[in-house]
Parts: structure tokens; C-alpha cells; sequence
């Protein structure tokens, strides 16, 4: 997964696989979310603007969003340091819904991801 940031609230991230997309989105939020790599210092509850390459597709999907989660640099844990981004209703479900397709049959894993 790759991650720049030419402003602090507009992020581009691309996802090449389906097992680093596993390991990135968050089911369990409402309306779907990501995680996102970054030592990048985020507020909680900051808007931001993800253009999201999934896979091969040449269309980045704009999501608008909100921090939700923090793992901080050097935070001792073995976790990646990064932003968990809840994604809001304005695409209407769009992007939960496509994650969600690529990974249908292995959300109920219980493989670890970077969040849970």
C-alpha cells in the first residue's frame, strides 16, 4: 500500500492487493473505513479526502472522510504507525461496497489487520 500526502488532508493511497486491502479496511465502522499507513500527525476527528486506486483499476474513487483511529510512531506496540479513516455517506456506500466485493469470501477471516 502506498501512501503521499501533498496537502495534510488530501491523501492518495493505492492498493495493489487483496491482502494488504484485508489488512487495511475496516468492517466494523460505520459506513466502512480504512487504514492507513502514514507518520504523518492527523487530529481525531479531522475531515480528510482519500483518492483510492484499488487493484488495476485506472479509476481513483474520491472518498471524504474522518480520522478514527491512531497508532502512533514509536508507540510501542508491534502495530504500524497510521490513520484509521471512517468513510462518510456522501458516495452513498460506492467504495464500502467495492472493497467489500473484492474481498467477498475472506471478511470473516480471522487473520490479524493492522487495526483488529
Amino acid at each position: 500500500m502506498a501512501e503521499s500526502a501533498p496537502r495534510q488532508g488530501i491523501l492518495t493511497v493505492s492498493i495493489k492487493d487483496k491482502g494488504a486491502l484485508y489488512a487495511a479496511y475496516m468492517p466494523f465502522v460505520i459506513n466502512g473505513g480504512l487504514f492507513i499507513p502514514t507518520n504523518r500527525d492527523y487530529d481525531m476527528g479531522q475531515e480528510v479526502f482519500l483518492l483510492l486506486n484499488l487493484m488495476e483499476e485506472t479509476e481513483r474513487l474520491p472518498i471524504v472522510g474522518k480520522i478514527i483511529w491512531k497508532t502512533p510512531p514509536r508507540s510501542g506496540s508491534y502495530r504500524t504507525s497510521g490513520i484509521g479513516v471512517q468513510f462518510s455517506d456522501q458516495d452513498g456506500g460506492v467504495a464500502r461496497n467495492k472493497i467489500e466485493t473484492y474481498l467477498a469470501g475472506v471478511l470473516a477471516s480471522d487473520r490479524s489487520t493492522h487495526t483488529m
